[in-house]
């Protein structure tokens, strides 16, 4: 009977990867959003499978599961690969050459953070904004 009880208590405390991986998705998104607070134009959206955060109308930076997908320019990203922080994003075989990731787990804590949202701003007032789709 014992085991019992604490094979339920166990099921019940017992969360999933994905479930962690929601819960970091959701912390970074929020320390994210307070990085943020003092540009005057975001909006946050849903896309590349994550919450991304568009600054003037423009994509910044976008949380997902495992990444920071940071839009820094073509110059940082060359530079930024170069040192290994990040690898290239790449979409239907088509290499985003303003665009890299950044794994969830090497941002250790707010200073790496705030580097990579630094680098978005930066570049943020020379990035073009998307094409509006018609409709």
């Amino acid at each position: 009977m014992k085991g019992k009880k604490i094979a339920f208590l166990f099921s019940k405390l017992a969360v999933t990867i994905a479930d962690m991986k929601r819960i970091i998705n959701e912390q970074v998104a929020d320390r994210v959003r307070e990085m943020l607070v003092n540009e005057t134009d975001v909006e946050e959206k849903t896309m590349f499978s994550g919450r991304c955060f568009l600054v003037n109308g423009k994509m910044c930076v976008c949380v997902n599961q495992e990444d920071l997908l940071c839009r820094i320019g073509y110059e940082r990203v060359v530079e930024e690969l170069e040192k290994g922080n990040a690898r290239q994003m790449v979409m239907n075989g088509r290499v985003s050459r303003d665009f890299v990731y950044v794994a969830l787990t090497d941002i250790k804590g707010g200073r790496e953070l705030a580097y990579w949202i630094d680098l978005c701003l930066q570049f943020n007032p020379l990035a073009k904004a998307a094409k509006k789709k018609k409709g």
